[in-house]
């Protein structure tokens, strides 16, 4: 409810000081006369030509009177006066005179006065409920997200679906979340849909992002275009990388600098990627000195066209020793190779005599991608701390890279030849599925090849399972996926991958 009575020219409630009343026409003077009287229509509407004459004080005495006399409309406008000008208490106060009588939009703005106010979630619960029962869907998403806090799934389920049916897109998006993190993907797609179609661009990334990790590629194509028309910069990224994969320059590059346009960072990255490929050095150039500062593998490549195209190894140097202080491998081979070249010594370079920890520069198998980006934005949904996307795939994609090798027999380390572990406990052919066989033949392999504890590759399989089958277990905090990273990162080191 906004205020009762008011018209588009309402100045009211940001009104500085009173006026002196003007001159009263007839109709005006008639009004004053009932108000006095003791009609209570009469002296709400009085008190709404104060309000517009920007006469707040006059605003509350006539809808005090008003109210006093049974009018719920003047309760309410004194909630809504008393929440801006006066104290929390007396907007309280009028809220609840007027949510008692049934009033929705009292109840809701009493329930929300309780809560971020008072912290009295009990008494906020309460009008909430009254307020959605009497078929507000705004009660009823706030019910359901304060239930969600709570812990109170069940009823976060039910208010988000009342909200949802009413066409509160918003509560139809949070509940495909809810489908998601509980292991239901029907349950996400069916209100992921229903909120695209609606026009809600977010639940139609989401919903491509589902399709593409179910290698859905033809409808995950058709809900990326439904979300890249509001101009969604995720979408525009995918649809660049699928058409990428096709071998579609054109429409990759149009796509990919949309996205950087409106806000994706690694798109400058494949944006550049993809001008490269095109032959046009100016705008690979131009897209990799927009990315270099914040993305290693963008500074690698901009430094090697920059040396091979300018035979400028000043700035090589420069660019090759960003990536290389992210951990960037090849950047450091780059730098080693360069360095004798400015005259310059490797012992010189810090970034090449204590490595950072290894930068993941291999290419995210798409469904992967999908799958660590849904867990970002299902954690991120409730302003909840989360990992990065990237670091997801990270940890997948290391996953995949051990066993890979460990079931090809790949691996030519101290501890794993191509042949038999050195312990000779198992041969490589007799290696196990890593998703096929039970997980501890594949952590206690692992195990026995990298020497790592048991216990720190069962906890990165984990992650793992739980990033690829939502609902086994709750989505790793920012401080679990920081270890586990560690854990991915040394595995590969004593295996000798990168």
């Amino acid at each position: 409810m906004t205020l009762v009575g008011a018209t588009e020219a309402t100045a009211w409630p940001g009104i500085p000081v009173p006026r002196t009343p003007e001159p009263l026409d007839p109709a005006e003077a008639n009004l004053l006369d009932r108000a006095r009287d003791g009609d209570r229509d009469a002296a709400h509407r009085l008190g709404r030509l104060c309000a517009e004459r920007d006469d707040r004080l006059g605003a509350r005495h006539w809808w005090e009177r008003a109210a006093r006399a049974g009018n719920v409309d003047s309760a309410y406008n004194l909630g809504l006066w008393h929440r801006t000008h006066g104290t929390t208490e007396e907007a309280i106060g009028w809220f609840e005179l007027a949510a008692g009588t049934g009033d929705a939009d009292a109840a809701t703005n009493l329930a929300s006065l309780l809560l971020e106010r008072r912290g009295d979630t009990d008494g906020a619960r309460e009008w909430f409920e009254r307020a959605a029962e009497d078929g507000s869907r705004h009660a009823a998403r706030r019910l359901a997200l304060l239930c969600e806090d709570q812990g109170d799934g069940m009823g976060a389920r039910r208010w988000h679906f009342r909200a949802a049916v009413d066409g509160d897109l918003r509560s139809a998006h949070d509940l495909g979340f809810l489908g998601y993190a509980a292991g239901d993907e029907a349950e996400a797609l069916h209100w992921w849909e229903y909120a695209a179609r609606g026009g809600h661009a977010e639940a139609a990334y989401h919903m491509a992002l589902l399709l593409h990790a179910a290698r859905d590629e033809k409808g995950a194509e058709a809900f990326y275009r439904l979300a890249a028309r509001a101009d969604h910069p995720g979408a525009a990224f995918r649809l660049g990388d699928m058409a990428l994969c096709r071998g579609d320059l054109p429409t990759a590059r149009a796509c990919f600098e949309r996205a950087a346009r409106t806000g994706r960072p690694d798109a400058r990255r494949m944006a550049a990627l993809v001008c490269a490929r095109m032959d046009d050095k100016a705008a690979a150039a131009h897209w990799y000195g927009r990315a270099a500062a914040d993305d290693p593998e963008a500074a690698f490549r901009f430094g090697l066209l920059l040396v091979a195209e300018h035979n400028d190894l000043k700035g090589g140097r420069h660019w090759f020793r960003r990536a290389a202080e992210r951990g960037h491998h090849g950047a450091m081979v780059e730098l080693r190779t360069l360095l004798p070249l400015l005259g310059a010594s490797p012992e010189a370079e810090e970034c090449l005599l204590d490595p950072a920890p290894p930068y993941w520069s291999r290419p995210a198998e798409p469904g992967q991608a999908a799958r660590a980006e849904l867990a970002v934005a299902a954690a991120r949904r409730r302003g909840d701390a989360a990992a990065e996307p990237a670091d997801l795939v990270e940890i997948l994609g290391t996953w995949d890279l051990v066993t890979g090798n460990l079931t090809t027999g790949n691996l030519t380390t101290g501890n794993l030849t191509t042949g038999n572990l050195a312990t000779g406990a198992l041969a490589v052919g007799d290696a196990p599925d890593a998703d096929e066989a039970g997980p501890a033949d594949t952590v206690g392999w692992l195990a026995r090849a990298s020497g790592l504890h048991r216990a720190a590759i069962e906890h990165l399989g984990l992650v793992r399972a739980t990033l690829l089958r939502p609902g086994t277990a709750p989505w790793p905090t920012p401080a679990e996926v920081e270890h586990v990273l560690g854990t991915a990162r040394d595995l590969r080191r004593r295996l000798g991958l990168r």
